[in-house]
């Protein structure tokens, strides 16, 4: 697989947890942590489910996988998430080292990667997490429109 194609793959299994997430009435929003091309750790949006404000999908993901292998150190790891990270989750991110981030859509009203804040790439901070956007941008921005919509 090419690097587009891994990303691709991996990027359809974060669409699969959204999916997942849609359908428990969570904002629909899904993340997969990968190392060495295998699949670690893989969560969705809880917050209404579980009462908990730091359930989002980026944070439940990083602390699963960070919990094998005696590890919290992900520098070799890479997220692949279907929305841009909120502040929340990228300062978790950058708590994590994590080495790669890939992200479907855009937040403009909350994203701390691109959109509001740079905090990924921010160079007073000791650690830069690398980042791509927009893999399958358009199909996830469309399961977030689909759910907002059928909530008016």
């Amino acid at each position: 697989m090419s690097h587009d194609d891994t990303d691709i793959f991996f990027m359809r299994i974060a669409i699969e947890e959204a999916l997942l997430a849609f359908n428990e009435g969570e904002v629909p929003v899904g993340a997969v942590l990968v190392m060495d091309n295998k699949v670690i750790a893989k969560a969705h949006n809880c917050r209404e489910t579980t009462n908990d404000p730091t359930g989002h999908a980026e944070i439940l993901a990083l602390r699963s996988g960070a919990g094998g292998d005696n590890r919290w150190r992900l520098t070799c790891a890479a997220l692949y998430v279907t929305k841009e990270p909120c502040v929340m989750c990228a300062g978790a991110m950058l708590n994590a080292r994590l080495g790669r981030l890939v992200y479907g859509c855009k937040d403009e009203k909350g994203g701390a990667v691109d959109s509001l804040y740079k905090l990924l790439s921010d160079k007073r901070l000791n650690h830069q997490v690398e980042t791509l956007s927009g893999v399958l941008g358009e199909e996830c921005a469309e399961i977030l429109k689909n759910f907002f919509k059928s909530r008016r």
